[in-house]
């Protein structure tokens, strides 16, 4: 009997849907869910939410309060549909401070634990920026498992395993997006895909070196990235997408399979070679800044539709 691509995409890989919209949460039933500041922004602006977020914008001390509180409480909600992680982003205002991430990821766990949601459940996601990474490393010694998103270079992803982070979000399709606006004409199906590319040399190296961080594909235009990622660990993927994938059918290779560790030990990379090996990487650095100020502009959204509940 024929089964869709999505049915055999769950065989091999951990599916998790990225969005913080509950129907299809319940309709595709993935292992784990993942928000960030625009899909918070989204699941806020639906109107059967508008009477919880006003008592939430009135109840909280001020906007930034506010917007925790609205995280954490759509956080809880998906994580009573889903046996797995509830990845929840610190803001982006904090990319570049260490000591405030820390903070900030302790003081979400804790409002997740006053809605009975204990730490193992949740992933606290933070930008790949040398300082989201150092503060990843201290919180996974904290106990709090962390997500590195905004992924685009190599590099990144060496420092993240470095850091012994539980999980990274390499994105495929704003890789896609850089390099096709370079070169429109040039042929990005299939493997030919620089996004797709990057996560497979990723996974590789994270599998031939043994490292434990889970590697989850994110940030897909089409199907053929998400065929061609058959086998990570892990692929977040939109209700869209999600949708196509089941209504397809045909068989489904496995592009990825890990490798024997080898013995080799890799040297960490230094702040210096970090940001030397960025700078290099003109993708990485435009994509990872642009990401920053595309999630801070959408956390303003957020921060004035609840100013105007509050005072409503």
């Amino acid at each position: 009997m024929a089964t869709s691509l999505l049915s055999q995409l769950k065989e091999m890989t951990t599916v998790v849907a990225d969005t913080g919209d509950l129907e299809a949460i319940r309709r595709f039933q993935p292992q784990d869910a993942t928000t960030n500041p625009s899909l918070i922004l989204q699941a806020a602006q639906q109107e059967e939410r508008r009477a919880r977020l006003a008592s939430i914008a009135k109840e909280s001390t001020d906007l930034d309060d506010a917007v925790d509180r609205v995280a954490v409480d759509i956080g809880s909600e998906i994580s009573k549909l889903v046996p797995g992680y509830v990845s929840t982003e610190v803001s982006a205002r904090l990319s570049f401070d260490r000591d405030a991430t820390v903070t900030k990821a302790h003081s979400l766990i804790e409002r997740y634990a006053q809605h009975g949601v204990g730490p193992e459940r949740i992933l606290i996601k933070m930008a790949s920026t040398w300082e989201g990474i150092q503060a990843a490393r201290q919180l996974e010694r904290d106990g709090i498992r962390t997500n590195l998103t905004l992924l685009f270079g190599f590099a990144q992803a060496q420092a993240c395993a470095d850091a012994g982070a539980t999980l990274i979000s390499p994105f495929v399709g704003r890789i896609l997006d850089w390099h096709k606006a370079r070169s429109p004409e040039a042929d990005f199906s299939g493997a030919n895909d620089p996004g797709v590319q990057s996560v497979k040399r990723i996974y590789d190296h994270y599998k031939g070196h043994g490292y434990p961080t889970i590697v989850m594909g994110a940030s897909f235009r089409n199907v053929g990235e998400i065929q061609a990622l058959a086998g990570c660990d892990r692929l977040t993927i939109s209700p869209a997408l999600l949708n196509e994938l089941d209504e397809l059918q045909g068989e489904l290779p496995r592009q990825l399979t890990p490798m024997g560790a080898s013995s080799s030990v890799e040297q960490e990379l230094t702040q210096a070679d970090f940001r030397w090996e960025m700078n290099e990487d003109e993708m990485a650095t435009d994509k990872l800044a642009e990401g920053i100020r595309k999630f801070m502009a959408d956390q303003r959204k957020l921060e004035e539709l609840l100013g105007k509940l509050r005072q409503s």
